[in-house]
């Protein structure tokens, strides 16, 4: 193995300032004169977008020919860790066959809002569901010896500004909702490197942002790999060194090379820290080098691969029976998608798909009886009204007409937001006057994120396919036809409409800010814990079989700080076919502890049944699981008190639920002062005995010689409870003012408390 410390030692000033900066797009710089030669990547990470010549970023030239795999937002749907760790490995393979060093993903940003432009790349709303799904894929991938980047570290949850947009947000949000999928990641995986955003984290640029890339990445969390920038995300490339940034892409680094070297000659940057970026990004590098082992990529292996991951993401939305399809039915196939589908996203990760076969190509080579009208074109809003009229007739003699539709290429792409949520007009058109003929209508979705769906009630069945590869064609004809069951379940909530998203008056912000006002209570949390209705739940999806989810227990009913519970709950295969069924584990925060969503996602596996069969499913349940980030002690923190563990197969059916009851040795920090509440000081379990026996005798309200035992200061059931609920949030300083004490005996009594609190 390659001995880098060595490397190092023999390396001019010069030279290790050069290699934290590309050389080329794609590749970083060699110093021949120590044999360390270039290490190439590629983007990814559904498929390898190798350009060897005229790399650019937002896939305008041609790369190799690859394998498209499904994109994140069908990945995510699958609930399956397994799978995507096999994807993973087939992707490390390619790269081994390509040698390519690292690939440039998973990409973890949360679906804050369903008009983020680059959401067909992210895996969910849900950190809990994101992280595992990263993990999984990194270990894949990994598993070959080519790193992976987990990006974009962080808050880059908008295309929208996104080069120079502060993302203003509290603490406790950041490390709710925006972090935990880098978290689990990096402790679960540890992915070779991380890239960091463009954007600034409150004023910060992340490229600079020593809390971000040093404190919370390496000391919090233990990240043991090299960070690199977004193509262009430098900032100041100094202050990046001493934040924790080792590599600079792409290429074209020589004026910030020299500002290294110039910064550690007039003693401004400890060579030492030069020294520990380049030991990270080399270390990184030569787990590849060391480990070459080449190969061949199998394109035509691949693509199948592609297709069984399509047939475990798709989810059936809605079905009143017609699917599947049965044979000797008179099938039309309707929309310019049957023939030329929507598979991929735009921008850098847009994949050179080594071939593409459409539902019409897989019905085709089946022998199925179908029909085809295009009815609209597939990359335009653009009604044409004999091909509608051609598309109703076809539709009205038919038994079945499924509508292939979904989002034009135009419309979700790196680089920019959507404008709204709708499908396209003459898309929505051709679907509500099919409608009007033909009561079996099966629409079949191809897009990277939500879409407002008014036509869902005059539809048989929705089945959502998102981006599903190249071999998405043959998955939709298995799907359709019943040779494969449904089983994904979405990755985000589907809402009514825009102006239902928690994020809705604050997304994109302006050209400098956009400011995270709904803080944790994102997705699901926010609709939930809202009770409002939404078109389809998140972690909701059907099958041709039926489930049971049922007997949730704990084999502990009390949990303390130290504690790992373990909860189990039985999965059975209620219908007449092989299926496999989604089961969630959700944890309800029920001590009181104000600001908390009604749940949270905590567990999730995805069963394999046969008809009639059961199993059981485990999960452990830790203190971080009922936590909240408290920022009063910087730290994760759960009050003692009931919790609710709650099983089902979607946030919105929830069908098993257990109790347990917490208690933790971990105490709030207070510093008592006139200000502080008399209800805050019965919460402390320090101070509620003092104050209980200060005011035992007493009533601030009516003066000190209100005693209970006197007749004539009782006071009815709703006067004593407002009186109660005054003093509760009535502040020390108060007393004064109701003649309970002077300013001298205040003073005592805060030094008291206080310490209270200290010993």
């Amino acid at each position: 193995m390659t001995d880098v410390k060595k490397l190092i030692a023999q390396m001019t000033l010069e030279e290790k300032a050069s290699l934290l900066g590309g050389d080329d797009f794609w590749h970083t710089k060699a110093v021949e004169r120590l044999g360390i030669p270039r290490f190439m990547m590629s983007d990814g990470p559904h498929g390898l977008r190798k350009q060897d010549q005229e790399g650019d970023h937002l896939g305008i030239n041609d790369s190799i020919k690859a394998v498209c795999f499904p994109a994140a937002c069908a990945t995510a749907s699958s609930f399956d860790t397994d799978m995507i760790e096999k994807m993973g490995e087939t992707i490390g393979d390619e790269c081994q066959a390509e040698d390519l060093a690292v690939v440039l993903g998973p990409a973890v940003n949360i679906k804050r809002s369903p008009l983020c432009g680059r959401n067909f790349e992210y895996f969910s709303e849900d950190p809990y569901l994101a992280g595992k799904m990263a993990a999984a894929y990194i270990s894949g991938v990994q598993s070959k010896h080519v790193g992976t980047s987990i990006k974009h570290f962080a808050l880059n949850d908008q295309e929208t500004n996104r080069m120079n947009i502060s993302a203003e947000a509290s603490e406790r949000t950041i490390r709710e909702i925006y972090f935990p999928a880098f978290e689990i990641a990096v402790k679960e995986s540890q992915p070779k490197t991380v890239m960091c955003s463009y954007n600034k984290i409150n004023g910060t640029y992340s490229s600079d942002n020593e809390w971000l890339l040093n404190k919370v990445l390496r000391e919090d969390w233990g990240f043991q790999g090299a960070v690199m920038t977004d193509w262009g995300a430098v900032d100041d490339r100094v202050q990046g060194v001493k934040a924790g940034l080792e590599l600079e892409m792409p290429g074209n680094t020589k004026a910030n090379d020299k500002k290294i070297v110039d910064a550690v000659k007039s003693g401004a940057l400890d060579e030492k820290l030069v020294d520990r970026a380049v030991e990270r990004l080399l270390t990184v590098m030569y787990d590849h080098y060391d480990n070459r082992v080449g190969g061949t990529f199998d394109r035509d292996r691949d693509h199948e691969a592609a297709e069984k991951v399509e047939e475990n993401c798709a989810v059936l939305l809605q079905n009143n029976g017609i699917l599947p399809l049965k044979e000797g039915q008179k099938i039309a196939y309707i929309g310019e998608y049957a023939e030329k589908p929507r598979y991929q996203g735009g921008g850098s990760s847009h994949i050179n798909s080594s071939k593409v076969v459409s539902a019409l190509d897989a019905a085709k080579a089946a022998g199925r009886a179908v029909t085809y009208v295009k009815g609209f074109p597939a990359d335009k809003d653009e009604e044409n009204a004999k091909e509608l009229n051609k598309a109703v007739e076809a539709a009205k003699a038919a038994d079945v007409a499924v509508i292939f539709a979904g989002l034009p290429d135009v419309i979700e792409s790196e680089g920019y937001d959507r404008k709204n949520m709708k499908m396209p007009a003459c898309q929505v058109k051709l679907i509500e006057e099919i409608a009007k003929v033909q009561k079996n209508v099966v629409v079949v979705l191809h897009n990277g994120s939500p879409i407002e769906a008014p036509w869902a009630g005059d539809v048989a069945a929705i089945l959502e396919m998102y981006l599903g590869g190249q071999a998405v064609g043959t998955a939709e004809d298995h799907l359709l036809y019943g040779i494969a069951n449904p089983s994904g379940h979405l990755a985000e909530t589907f809402p009514m409409k825009l102006e239902d998203n928690p994020s809705y008056l604050n997304f994109p912000g302006d050209s400098y800010k956009v400011h995270y006002q709904e803080g944790v209570f994102v997705g699901y949390r926010y609709y939930d814990t809202k009770k409002m209705p939404v078109r389809w739940a998140f972690g909701h999806g059907l099958s041709y079989t039926t489930f049971e989810v049922k007997n949730l227990r704990v084999d502990k009913s009390e949990m303390t700080d130290g504690d790992v519970l373990t909860a189990s709950v039985d999965v059975t295969n209620t219908g007449s076919r092989q299926g496999k069924e989604v089961v969630q584990l959700y944890i309800s925060d029920r001590t009181g502890t104000t600001g908390r969503p009604e749940k949270e996602l905590k567990g999730f596996a995805k069963v394999d049944l046969a008809p009639g069969e059961t199993k059981t499913v485990t999960f452990a349940i830790d203190r971080r699981a009922l936590s909240y980030f408290e920022e009063r002690l910087g730290d994760w923190y759960a009050a003692s008190g009931t919790y609710e563990l709650q099983a089902g197969d979607s946030s919105d059916h929830i069908t098993a639920t257990a109790e347990i009851h917490f208690t933790t040795e971990v105490e709030l920090p207070l510093h008592v002062a006139g200000d502080t509440t008399i209800g805050q000081l019965l919460s402390n379990q320090k101070t509620a005995a003092v104050v209980q026996k200060l005011f035992s005798q007493m009533n601030p309200l009516g003066g000190q010689d209100a005693k209970k035992d006197d007749p004539d200061a009782r006071l009815g059931a709703g006067e004593e409870e407002m009186n109660k609920a005054m003093m509760l949030y009535m502040p020390l300083k108060s007393l004064i003012s109701f003649g309970v004490m002077n300013g001298e005996q205040l003073e005592g009594l805060i030094a008291t408390l206080n310490k209270v609190v200290e010993d």
